[in-house]
């Protein structure tokens, strides 16, 4: 199609560009890398780099009209808009034919669950006979086939050319998962959503987003209308107080169809005879039109949310109850979300993404009511936090760390640019605030700057009958270090090698 055409039928209201130049775009991209001769380059302002200064270079490598927002005088046309960003989404849509309007999209956003959520929705929906495609932080799956992931939620461009990649391999729908920032970034924008789900919201980004509030705005542009794009069903966790503001808002709008979900209140998919343990749980789910017994391997409330979530999003995509309860019978455990290495020892080892307070406090619950209802061992937790995020969230994961395990080792998580000890000194800053509150509960405490040692300390130091929590890096498979170093390194892997080292030595 050509220039023209590509900006009329993504409907931007900017001036076209003048003379009789109109191209052939045979191509998309924001990067110098992706560009050949055909493409229309995007001028994208990033954080470190500004895309207005490779334009010369795009051009040069063939790019035949540039998306600025100021103009570049580089002898090819260009569209000058107010944001590069914001114009990206609906040219990317229309160029690769508007998928969206025929794939049926369900789109997670929240600060814990999104993943899980995600899995669950895609696992419901392809046991009911609907090919579905995956898009999220472990793994993305286009047309049956496993995609390693870059980022949660691709830029437009790619996201757009994905999800017309699922239709043309035989996908009838798609779970994804929807990160604040790509909600901000406008990456998001031009989608037709048959189902927008909240999990909840807790601190989490204000490094990014700057306060709760702005946080939660960024993660309400899902539901609201416009963006050249619409939300037919909103699914909202109504136990969250910024979920009830969220179904309140958007049920006075009368734009959306809202479906909630709760257990402690009133909602129309409800968890009743809760009941949870080491190897998953089960509750009576009550919805619309009837009720069903779900029993599912995932253990703890928060699974009990996510299962709820993705009931209620199946639902909105006409699922009977009946069928996605049964279906969840059989739900695949998500990588690194409270995942068990197992070795043979007389204690569990779980492996949890776990990386904010409230997500640290909720697998820690679920750990603590387990061993409850098993006889009461110890809880072990290793336990850090990124660099160059958000410091406010720190001394709040170091107390409630305290306050729920009976021992703590902290220790390095991907320290980025920062000095790995002065994270750890902000985490134990608040461990140590809490403690005269816990009085004869205080939990003992170690620091092991080094992960691998912190994690094989845990394991040595674990007892027939405990539990250790390695919290904050899931399913990843790298330590991120300064300018952008990463090494291999996966919680998993080590915590099976220190068992294996363990149960090789000759107990006493």
């Amino acid at each position: 199609m050509t220039l023209r055409e590509l900006i009329a039928g993504a409907g931007l209201d900017v001036a076209v560009p003048g003379g009789g130049e109109d191209p052939e775009i045979t191509g998309l991209a924001y990067s110098t890398t992706a560009v050949a001769p055909g493409t229309l380059f995007f001028c994208v302002p990033g954080f470190r780099a500004d895309g207005h200064d490779f334009a010369p270079q795009a051009v040069e490598q063939g790019a035949v009209a540039l998306v600025c927002e100021r103009p570049l005088g580089l002898g090819v046309p260009e569209v000058v808009v107010p944001s590069v960003r914001a114009a990206m989404a609906p040219l990317a849509a229309f160029f690769n034919g508007n998928p969206t309007e025929r794939l049926r999209v369900v789109g997670v956003t929240g600060t814990n669950g999104k993943t899980t959520t995600a899995f669950l929705v895609r696992h419901i929906l392809e046991a009911a006979g609907i090919r579905t495609g995956l898009l999220g932080t472990v793994v993305s799956i286009v047309g049956g086939q496993e995609r390693e992931v870059e980022r949660t939620t691709p830029e437009a461009i790619d996201l757009q050319a994905t999800f017309r990649e699922m239709l043309e391999d035989g996908d009838a729908a798609c779970a994804m998962e929807v990160s604040s920032h790509a909600l901000s970034l406008h990456r998001a924008d031009a989608i037709h959503f048959a189902c927008a789900a909240f999990t909840n919201l807790t601190q989490d980004h204000l490094d990014f987003h700057g306060t709760i509030q702005e946080y939660f705005g960024a993660k309400r542009k899902l539901f609201t209308l416009g963006r050249g794009a619409r939300t037919a069903v909103a699914v909202i966790n109504r136990d969250d107080s910024f979920g009830r503001d969220l179904a309140g808002e958007l049920e006075a709008a009368g734009h959306t169809r809202v479906l909630t979900f709760g257990v402690d209140g009133d909602a129309d998919y409800t968890a009743r005879d809760v009941s949870y343990g080491a190897r998953g749980a089960s509750f009576t789910c009550t919805g619309p039109g009837g009720s069903a017994q779900v029993t599912m391997p995932l253990p703890g409330l928060f699974n009990v949310y996510n299962a709820l979530g993705a009931l209620a999003a199946a639902g909105a995509l006409d699922v009977p109850l009946a069928d996605a309860a049964a279906a969840l019978r059989e739900a695949p455990g998500v990588p690194g979300r409270f995942e068990p290495v197992d070795e043979g020892q007389p204690f569990t080892v779980l492996v949890d993404y776990a990386h904010t307070p409230d997500s640290v406090e909720n697998v820690l619950n679920a750990g603590r009511e387990v061993l409850r209802k098993e006889g009461g061992g110890r809880l072990i937790c290793v336990l850090g936090a990124g660099g160059d995020r958000d410091r406010e969230k720190r001394p709040l994961m170091g107390a409630i760390a305290r306050r729920y395990a009976d021992v703590v080792v902290f220790t390095s998580d991907n320290p980025r640019s920062e000095d790995p000890n002065a994270i750890i000194a902000d985490i134990v800053r608040g461990a140590q605030e809490i403690a005269p509150a816990l009085g004869p509960n205080l939990s003992t405490m170690e620091v092991r700057p080094d992960r691998r040692k912190a994690i094989e300390r845990a394991v040595e130091l674990a007892q027939p009958g405990d539990m250790v929590i390695i919290a904050g890096k899931g399913h990843e498979q790298g330590q991120e270090f300064e300018d952008g170093r990463k090494i291999p390194f996966d919680d998993r892997d080590v915590a099976r090698e220190a068992l294996r080292a363990r149960n090789a030595v000759p107990s006493s």
